[in-house]
Formats: C-alpha cells, sequence, structure tokens
C-alpha cells in the first residue's frame, strides 16, 4: 500500500505555489509520502491483539465507523439538528453559509451552483466535483448530476448535514473530488409523535409541514409557495418522507422513501456593470418566459447484522428516479432541455474489529440508465453572423445513455500504543457507458444540412461505449496532544469521471475520446480541540488537480486544466458567559490555474491567473444570547469577499456583508415561534457575479426581508 501513496502522491506533492514560497507547510506537504509510508509499514509490525490482550497496555477500543461521515473527524464540519431548526432557510445557501470552505452560490429560485475548498464551477457536468449522499447514497448515478441537485434533498428535515472538503474515503468514490455532503436523517426513535409549522413571510412566502410518527415509521411533508421581490419569479417546492426503522429477525432495518418536486418561474441574469445596485434592474426580470421543472423519487433500504461482538455485515439496496425539463435562458436561441435517469444498485460492506484495529472491506454495484434531449424553438435573429448560424433552430441532441458501475473498497483503522490513530483506504471503480444517438451524427442541422462557419456549435459522437477505471487512495494520522486536543494529517486523491452530458452533449471540434478522469491529489493538516472555554478547529490545506473539464465564459468546453489551491479554514465557538455565546468561521483560499487551456471559441485559461468565482474570503460571525430559558436572539454577520468574473481577471465583483437577526421563542412547551431578518441593513449585493458573452451578469440579492414560523409538536419543543 505504501508504493501505491507514493506513485500516487508523490508527483502533485512537490508542484509549489506560484505566489508563495516553499516554506515550512510547503516542506510538510513533500514530506508527507514518506512519513505515511513508515506509518504503513509500523502498522505492520505493531503488536497484534492477542499481544495487546497479554500485555499490561490498555488502550480503549477503536470505533467502527459507517458509510457516514463522523462529526469527530476534525476535518469535518457539521450542522446538527439544533442549527437546522435555528435557520429554518429558504435555501441551501442559507443553511450552509456558517460551514468554512462552503459557498453555495445561490441562483434564481432554487437554482444554485456549489463551491466546497474550490471555485464555482460552471457547465453540464461541474456538478460531478462534489458527491452528495442521502441515508449514505448517492442522490444520483456516478454519470448523471445535476449543477442544481440540492433542492432533490430536504434539507430542513435534515438530522445532521455534514461536509467532508476534499476528496472523500475509501467508501464514496466516483464524483467525491472537491468535497462530499452528507445528509442523514434523525433516528425515527427520537422524531416526536407529531407536529405541525406554518410559516409566511417577504414575498409571499408561505411553508407549510409536519409529520406524524405511527410504532417504528414516521411520515413527513413540507410544501413552500413562495414569489419574488424580481418579476414574475417563484417556485412551488413539495418534499415528501417516508421513514422505517425496526428489527426484523436479527437485522437492523431502515427504510426511507424520500420525493422532491420543483416548479419554478425562473428569473434571467440582469446586465450591465452593477446593475445589482440599480433599483429598478434589480427587480426586473429579462427572461419571464424561463421556467424550471423537477421530480425526484428514492428509495433506500439499508439491512444489518450483527453476526458476532466483533464482526457486522451491512447490505443496502437503492432505487432513483428524476426526471426535469427547463428553458436554458442563459444561452442564445433558448433551447429547451429535457433530461432523466433511472438507477437500481446495492451497497454491502463487511467489518471486523479487533482491540486496537478494524477493517472495513466493500463491494458496490449500480446500474443506471438517463436521457437527454435538447431542442431550440426558435431561429436567432439577434447578435452575430456567427451566432446565427452556428446555432440553428430544431433539434441539437437526442441520446441515451446506459450504465454499469462497479467498486471494491477497503478502509483499514489501527490504534497505537502511543496514542497515534491511523486510518487507511483504497478504493477501485470502473465505470462503463453505452451511449445511443437518436439522430444525426456529427454537427449539421437535424435536418442534414451543413451550417456556415465550419459547422454548427452542436457535435453528436455515433454509438460508442466508454470505460474509466479508477483508484482512490487515502490516508489520515491523528496524533491526541492531550485529551482535549488534537493534530491531524490526511492525503487523499479524488476522482471523478465524465459526465454523460460531458461526453456525448459536444461543440464543434470535439470528439468523445478526448476526456478523460479528473482526479485531485489533496493534503491538509489540522488541530482542533478545547482550549479554556474556547472550542477550535484550524485546517489548512493544498489540492492540485488534473485533467480538469472547464466551461469557459462563452459556454465552450476546455479540456486538460488544471487549478491549485492552497487556503486555511477555522471554526471557533466561545461561551463569553453561561447566556451568551459567540461563534466564528470562514476561510481563506487561493485558486489559480496551473496550466494553459486554449478552447477553440471562447476565452482561454492561461497558468497564474486567478480562477474566477473563488473568493479568497469567506468569513460567518454569530453572538447568540439566551437572557431565560423561554427566550433566544441571535446576530449573523455573513462576509464574501470579491473575485474575478473572467478568466482573463479583467472584471471583478468586491464581495459584499450582510446582517441577519433572529428570534426564538417560546411561550409553551409545546409551541416555539420563530423570527429571522435577512440583510437587516438591506444592502444592494449580488448573490451570483460573472462575465460572459461580453456582458456583466448579475443574479442580484433580496433587499431585508422577514420570516415568521410557528411551530407545535407533541412532547416539549427541543429549544435552544
Amino acid at each position: 500500500m505504501s508504493l501505491l501513496f507514493m506513485h500516487f502522491m508523490m508527483a502533485p506533492a512537490m508542484i509549489s505555489f506560484k505566489s508563495i514560497r516553499c516554506n515550512v507547510a510547503c516542506l510538510l506537504i513533500m514530506a508527507l509520502p514518506v512519513l505515511l509510508a513508515c506509518s504503513v509499514a509500523w502498522a505492520a509490525n505493531s503488536p497484534t491483539t492477542e499481544q495487546f490482550a497479554s500485555s499490561d497496555v490498555e488502550l480503549p477500543p477503536i470505533e467502527v465507523r459507517e458509510r457516514s461521515l463522523q462529526s469527530d473527524d476534525e476535518q469535518v464540519y457539521m450542522l446538527d439538528r439544533d442549527a437546522i431548526e435555528q435557520r429554518q432557510a429558504q435555501h441551501p445557501q442559507q443553511l450552509l453559509a456558517s460551514l468554512p470552505g462552503v459557498w453555495i452560490s445561490r441562483g434564481s429560485g432554487q437554482e444554485h451552483l456549489t463551491a466546497i475548498r474550490s471555485p464555482v464551477f460552471t457547465g453540464a457536468g461541474a456538478c460531478g466535483a462534489f458527491l452528495l449522499l442521502e441515508h449514505d447514497v448517492p442522490i444520483r448515478p456516478a454519470g448523471f448530476c445535476n449543477v442544481n441537485q440540492l433542492f432533490e434533498i430536504n434539507l430542513n428535515n435534515a438530522g445532521s448535514i455534514r461536509v467532508l472538503p476534499g476528496p472523500g474515503d475509501a467508501q464514496h468514490g466516483a464524483n467525491a473530488l472537491f468535497g462530499v455532503i452528507d445528509v442523514q436523517a434523525a433516528p425515527v426513535a427520537l422524531r416526536p409523535q407529531y407536529g405541525l409549522r406554518v410559516a409566511g413571510g417577504d414575498n409571499d412566502f408561505v411553508r407549510v409541514d409536519g409529520q406524524i410518527k405511527l410504532g417504528q415509521s414516521s411520515i413527513a411533508i413540507d410544501f413552500t409557495d413562495s414569489n419574488s421581490f424580481r418579476a414574475e419569479e417563484g417556485y412551488q417546492h413539495f418534499f415528501g418522507e417516508f421513514a422505517d426503522q425496526r428489527v426484523i429477525g436479527t437485522a437492523s432495518v431502515s427504510t426511507f422513501v424520500n420525493a422532491a418536486y420543483l416548479d419554478q418561474q425562473t428569473a434571467g441574469f440582469i446586465l450591465g456593470e452593477d446593475a445589482f445596485r440599480d433599483p429598478l434592474a434589480r427587480k426586473s426580470n429579462p427572461n419571464p418566459e424561463a421556467f424550471r421543472e423537477a421530480s425526484a423519487v428514492r428509495l433506500v433500504q439499508h439491512w444489518q447484522w450483527q453476526t458476532s461482538q466483533t464482526q457486522s455485515f451491512n447490505l443496502t439496496g437503492f432505487a432513483r428516479r428524476s426526471r426535469m425539463e427547463f428553458l436554458q435562458h442563459f444561452l442564445p436561441g433558448q433551447p429547451l432541455e429535457n433530461n432523466g435517469q433511472e438507477s437500481i444498485g446495492v451497497q454491502s460492506d463487511w467489518q471486523q474489529l479487533w482491540r486496537n484495529s478494524s477493517l472495513q472491506v466493500g463491494l458496490d454495484a449500480e446500474w443506471s440508465s438517463g436521457f437527454l434531449r435538447e431542442f431550440q424553438a426558435e431561429a436567432i435573429t439577434d447578435g452575430s453572423s456567427f451566432l446565427q448560424a452556428t446555432r440553428p433552430q430544431g433539434l441539437h441532441y437526442d441520446f441515451d445513455v446506459n450504465a454499469i458501475s462497479l467498486s471494491q473498497w477497503l478502509r483499514y483503522q489501527h490504534r497505537f500504543n502511543n496514542g497515534w490513530q491511523l486510518d487507511a483506504g483504497l478504493r477501485s471503480q470502473y465505470l462503463r457507458y453505452n451511449y445511443d444517438n437518436n439522430m444525426l451524427t456529427g454537427n449539421s442541422r437535424d435536418d442534414g444540412s451543413a451550417c456556415g462557419f465550419g459547422g454548427c456549435l452542436f457535435t453528436r459522437p455515433a454509438n460508442r461505449h466508454d470505460d474509466f477505471f479508477n483508484l482512490a487512495p487515502s490516508l489520515t494520522l491523528r496524533l491526541p496532544l492531550d485529551q482535549q486536543n488534537h493534530w491531524q494529517w490526511r492525503v487523499a486523491r479524488g476522482f471523478r469521471p465524465p459526465q454523460a452530458t460531458e461526453l456525448y452533449r459536444l461543440q464543434n471540434g470535439q470528439t468523445a475520446a478526448d476526456l478523460g478522469n479528473e482526479t485531485l491529489f489533496s493534503a491538509s493538516s489540522g488541530v482542533s480541540g478545547l482550549w479554556h472555554d474556547l472550542r477550535y478547529r484550524l485546517n489548512a490545506y493544498y489540492q492540485r488537480s488534473h485533467d480538469q473539464i472547464f466551461r469557459n465564459a462563452d459556454g465552450f468546453n476546455v479540456t486538460d486544466g488544471a487549478i491549485r489551491s492552497l487556503g486555511l479554514e477555522w471554526q471557533t465557538d466561545l461561551a463569553l458567559t453561561p447566556r451568551l455565546q459567540a461563534s466564528y468561521s470562514g476561510s481563506f483560499a487561493e485558486h489559480e490555474y496551473a496550466s494553459d487551456s486554449f478552447a477553440d471559441s471562447g476565452e482561454d485559461f492561461v497558468r497564474g491567473n486567478q480562477v474566477d468565482t473563488a473568493p479568497k474570503w469567506q468569513n460567518y460571525f454569530r453572538l447568540q444570547w439566551q437572557p431565560t430559558a423561554e427566550l433566544s436572539l441571535s446576530s449573523e454577520i455573513e462576509q464574501l469577499g470579491g473575485y474575478f468574473l473572467d478568466a482573463a481577471n479583467s472584471a471583478r465583483y468586491e464581495g459584499h456583508t450582510l446582517l441577519h437577526l433572529a428570534v426564538a421563542w417560546q411561550p409553551a412547551r409545546q409551541w416555539l415561534l420563530r423570527m429571522r431578518v435577512e440583510n437587516l441593513l438591506n444592502r444592494r449585493y449580488a448573490e451570483r457575479a460573472d462575465f460572459a458573452f461580453g456582458n456583466f451578469r448579475y443574479f442580484p440579492g433580496q433587499g431585508t426581508t422577514l420570516r415568521l414560523s410557528l411551530g407545535w409538536q407533541s412532547g416539549r419543543v427541543r429549544f435552544q
């Protein structure tokens, strides 16, 4: 195993960051492979379980980890049920903004783009850089992600949300490249017998959610209807969940059925430099015809057998289905896209526990079938002659893709005599696509006629199959500095295969063979613990991606890209008094292009330039005061630093700082009233800014908005 780590990790670690001298941090990163190889050898020659049992050394037993991310990991950031309840978010951005290095860039309605220790990536396959789990199962197949896919998960009903920045662990696999978001349900046994909550606010916002528990089963629903401060923008959003947890024979069985439906009237970008400051432009909607309609259903069933005190076996079956139709209002010609997928699969793993070590071995299999159809109803009548000629009216793409994924993984953990802990994992994954083109091959119009200027933009490869194989090693060393403080190192290699849309929805001059696996090397080091009344966590990291697929500002794919990243993240919680608590989290990161990448059209990516849509600074400060047991008041400051809007670093957004207030009052043991004011100072800002097709483009942020909710449930409301 040490040879594998040396092979995969030594080369990237030797690359220095352009603008930062190779100081102690760089030397530490370069020395890590040697340290890790020595540690693995040490583990192989360490005393056996029997030797420990016959010695006088007393060590606590090591914990066997399940597939979910563990909150005791120094590099996992978590929102527990209380934190989720306090925010009562309308959008994932509001919920995850407090986590270091995480930015959910908000679009119109429930649309968004994700960044975790990374820039915001665009393009249909950009979502492949992040793995989203619900009940330990990816919410979508490996090759069929969606950039807005967080709207398929009811985050407000989650028991916890955990985020692992950087490559995932051995059990995660494809798409766990820049980060993993792990959404876990609250155990049925801990849910109230019944509950109901009604919320309302500005812009005709209304939400009703409730749940009821029947024995070992629970049913929950959540419905939101909201308009917007922008013209002809709004959405209706529905979630439903059935959960059942019981013992059947010798097995613990958990069953979950989750459904989501979104019907959205979308607002487009407003154009013009600093247009988000204009009182009229920010409320306008240049694309009142835009819409998005999507649905998703997922079934997950876990079976766990504890075969002995030291052995267990887990088996998970799942089935998923999603459909989406939306107008691509952000592209010239505004083509209509229809896509969907069905998939089934199984996850299995066996765990063996010894006194000071554990071993997990897993086998996963998945079959999926997806389709995509893109149709442009009208011819382009404005813009350049090139634009009109190369984006013709009619059918652009119509294809089906079947895929099979097979994975094996193992994870070994060991605790040494001196307190050091080792966590080593390795995953191998094979993915095969079978692609069927349902229309003419090449880059002609749908009637077979040729486009001017060298051919139509839309290229359709002939029927084909593509195979991808990957190895993903990871290794973590953890050292207790004392009983309350720990130091951790982690190195990992993540990967993602190209998404089906990247392989087969091609553009002029591209072929499917141009795209390979995208990989990421990551080395990080962190310290966490408790110092007096201060609970803290501090992580530093270095990352380099390889063979990255970029979408430039003019909508063209660029391959063989690379990004170097260096960053620092922190989290602190301090009890100032028994009733006053402060928390502060944030990150500083530099992301720069590490290669020269050039497209046939549009902008180029030049080595050494800062990556666009990548803020250096993010900060989140929260002060909570609880003057009585029934009343809580809090203020929050959310700060997003400035960032470049294009790869040439010629256009820039200067960032923003927002102030939020929240009040919670419990008038009776079963009732809870919450009030939240977003953007109290009514700042004019942009949720997202970019520069494309020769224009500054913005999704403007909301002004001051008020939300109220009143909840009632059986038993006593947990209040904090």
